[in-house]
């Protein structure tokens, strides 16, 4: 039977605050976010073969590369992620092998603003860990998938996502310079929980976005003293602890007002981060029914959600119709990354 390790972690929302765990920002001003992990998932599966070959597969886009076992693996094309996380765990921890296939899934396409592509290599290195028995913590894991992605890759983030994906469930998150960062879980009553899933509504605009560019534009701002894009950021960080205090005590109904708080601030970070048909679809849950939401991740595209209180969700959801994008269902999560052996139970 050929040994198998498999591991999931979850993509999260960001509630509040995000973009503030951008450096220069945090390292400068200090930054602070409030997320939470959604039953969509990144899943890993690690298989030992014999056959000489390490095989990169992605099956959500159903793209693979293959590569003989002394050969130098570019992290060059579409699978850089797959490849730069097998290269760093390989320089970190080299082990022999006469073969590795390793398969990844991930329920939302990268881009999405969902922290898919971070959630991906969390899960990675979970799966790895697993088969290598890797003493890692869970900052240890977050603080190792930042440098891969960050770091080694250069792709151009924040250092929510990361965290978020490995300890799972609400976080309210803080970040300072020489990459300081404080997870402080928040126990969130069950009800609290069912009241916010039955009233978000998360809708993928089916809008394609470059997040790189807009975070370019965020980081120069930064540099560059932009006043307004600066003061903008600090109303973000305000949010994220307007939000917590709203979740921790149950006043649920100041969400939808914190978001749009957020959103009319988030839109003088960066230029890219809203554009007109973002904002209709924006203006339209509004009008029916909808007392705030947002643009995830970066922005520019991807996700966005919507607060629905009392019954409005079921108005707001047909008022989307209008606009050529899915509305997807989710529940909240309390774990984050989870690795185990799938060999005893596969055939």
């Amino acid at each position: 039977m050929q040994q198998i390790y498999r591991s999931r972690a979850p993509l999260r929302l960001g509630l509040a605050g995000g973009g503030t765990d951008v450096s220069p920002y945090s390292d400068i001003y200090g930054g602070a976010v409030l997320n939470a992990t959604i039953s969509l998932f990144a899943y890993v599966d690690i298989e030992k073969t014999d056959n000489g070959i390490i095989e990169f597969i992605a099956k959500d886009y159903d793209i693979s590369e293959s590569y003989d076992l002394d050969s130098d693996i570019s992290v060059e094309g579409q699978l850089n992620l797959l490849k730069g996380v097998y290269n760093r765990i390989m320089t970190d921890y080299p082990f022999k092998h006469n073969g590795l296939r390793i398969t990844t899934y991930v329920e939302a396409p990268p881009g999405s603003g969902l922290g898919s592509s971070s959630t991906l290599v969390v899960a990675l290195i979970g799966a790895f860990a697993e088969m290598l028995n890797l003493p890692f913590g869970e900052y240890d894991i977050a603080q190792y998938a930042y440098e891969i992605e960050r770091i080694q890759l250069n792709l151009a983030g924040g250092k929510q996502d990361q965290y978020a994906a490995t300890f799972g469930g609400f976080n309210y998150m803080e970040f300072y310079d020489e990459n300081k960062i404080i997870v402080n879980p928040l126990r969130v009553k069950p009800d609290y929980c069912f009241e916010m899933e039955k009233n978000f509504v998360l809708f993928y605009t089916s809008q394609s976005r470059q997040s790189a560019s807009i975070i370019e534009e965020q980081v120069n701002n930064v540099r560059n003293k932009n006043q307004e894009s600066i003061e903008a950021m600090h109303n973000i960080k305000i949010q994220a602890q307007m939000m917590k205090e709203a979740i921790l005590l149950g006043d649920l109904s100041k969400i939808g007002e914190i978001l749009d708080f957020g959103h009319q601030h988030k839109s003088k970070m960066a230029s890219k981060i809203n554009n007109a048909q973002l904002q209709s679809i924006y203006d339209t849950a509004i009008k029916a029914g909808a007392t705030g939401g947002k643009i995830s991740g970066a922005g520019g595209g991807g996700f966005m959600m919507f607060y629905c209180p009392r019954t409005s969700r079921y108005d707001v959801i047909k008022a989307l119709k209008a606009f050529n994008g899915n509305v997807i269902p989710f529940l909240f999560t309390s774990r984050g990354l989870t690795s185990w052996s799938g060999s005893k139970y596969s055939l």
